[in-house]
């Protein structure tokens, strides 16, 4: 078994303690009303923007997401939240740096005693979620779980439904498609985002991402036979059946939106496994992305 089968099999006790760690937090995660970023790199980007739909959705305050190289230093928060599985990730120490002294940091990451420990005026460690790894599964989830849970918008049926995502077949036929496109909707567009990554890391395969509703307006045409097109919770009326027309496989998604991405994970590895590929080790990636001065 490979690393990240291993590390994507753990996730639903990985998702309980992230639970049970948010109520120890709470001082130093983001306080209703407040203006806040989440900041992140690739999987943690795509994790801050569920955050960001999750937060203001519930009416929490405005909360926007920024790719940490992107932050807009213009604008006023109240508190930047970054997520960095490494630590050491360079465009997040960079910003942590520049906003110290100027608005509130708090970290999350998988690893003490690294840079970001000192960059940030808080941090959370989930070293119990930490990595081997180069792709990331069950940090990423994990974090997002912590925060679902300090949001008051976690529930142990999502633990239920990660543990029916690891023990259900994948759809008949996915595993063989040669092009995949993943939807979402408000805090789900993060993770379709994320699935699609994770297929392009692991298994280099032609993945897309996109809003579902904008699904319609140019990307399905390039839909086939041989394309399968997920969707991450509720799908727009009749869009299944507008894909199932063009001979595309649909998938829906109807279990609990971030248990759906641990079955995208699985995907992910078996297609990898298909084309011969290590999931652990996708070309041209590191576990972390540190720039030269």
């Amino acid at each position: 078994m490979s690393h990240v089968e291993d590390e994507l099999n753990s996730q639903p006790e990985c998702w309980t303690r992230a639970a049970e760690q948010a109520a120890d937090h709470g001082k130093v995660l983001p306080a209703p009303g407040e203006r806040v970023a989440v900041v992140g790199c690739g999987t943690s980007f795509f994790m801050a923007q569920a955050v960001a739909g999750l937060r203001e959705g519930a009416g929490l305050g405005e909360t926007d997401a920024f790719a940490a190289s992107e932050f807009p230093h213009g604008r006023r928060y109240d508190r930047v939240v970054a997520l960095t599985r490494s630590g050491t990730t360079t465009e997040v120490l960079e910003l942590l740096g520049r906003l110290r002294g100027h608005i509130r940091t708090t970290a999350l990451t998988a690893a003490p005693h690294t840079p970001v420990t000192r960059a940030a005026d808080e941090v959370v460690v989930l070293d119990h979620a930490d990595e081997r790894s180069v792709v990331q599964t069950r940090f990423a989830t994990s974090a997002l779980t912590l925060l679902r849970a300090h949001l008051g918008l976690h529930s142990e049926a999502a633990v239920a439904d990660a543990r029916t995502a690891l023990s259900r077949p994948l759809p008949q036929g996915l595993v063989e498609c040669g092009q995949f496109t993943f939807l979402g909707r408000g805090w789900t567009v993060g993770l379709a985002s994320e699935a699609a990554l994770k297929m392009r890391e692991a298994s280099l395969a032609w993945a897309e991402a996109y809003p579902a509703m904008e699904y319609r307006h140019g990307p399905i045409s390039v839909t086939t036979a041989g394309t399968a097109t997920w969707m991450f919770g509720d799908a727009p009326q009749g869009l299944a059946e507008q894909v199932r027309a063009t001979g595309g496989l649909w998938v829906a998604g109807g279990l609990d939106p971030l248990a759906e991405l641990v079955r995208a994970q699985r995907l992910a590895v078996a297609a990898a496994a298909r084309r011969g590929l290590d999931p652990d080790c996708p070309r041209h990636l590191t576990r972390s992305v540190i720039l030269a001065p």
